[in-house]
């Protein structure tokens, strides 16, 4: 078994706190998420998305098997991010780790 590809997001946000239960509860409609201390966690899309709030940040991580689980994953945690903090012109840039990049050509 392969190991999974990963994407990170680090959202720099003076409300991080309240960004993050806004997109647990949120998408909380659709998917059931497991919260640990201040990472919350769930299936996505045929990956795992989680959100951890941080002093300051609030990051995104995607996890998946594939490409389009993976950004698919992406795409759901960060649209909808940016969407909640739009009036603050938050700006989500995922970070793909090497190898879960879709291939060029």
């Amino acid at each position: 078994m392969s190991a999974p590809l990963t994407a990170r997001a680090d959202v720099p946000t003076d409300a991080a706190a309240r960004y993050g239960k806004q997109l647990v509860s949120h998408l909380g409609r659709k998917v059931e998420w497991t919260t640990e201390g201040a990472v919350s966690t769930a299936a996505i899309g045929g990956g795992t998305g989680s959100i951890e709030v941080g002093d300051g940040v609030l990051t995104l991580r995607a996890q998946a098997s594939d490409v389009d689980a993976l950004e698919r994953v992406q795409d759901v945690l960060g649209r909808h991010l940016e969407r909640f903090g739009q009036r603050n012109e938050l700006v989500v840039t995922w970070t793909v780790a090497p190898g879960a990049e879709r291939p060029t050509g």
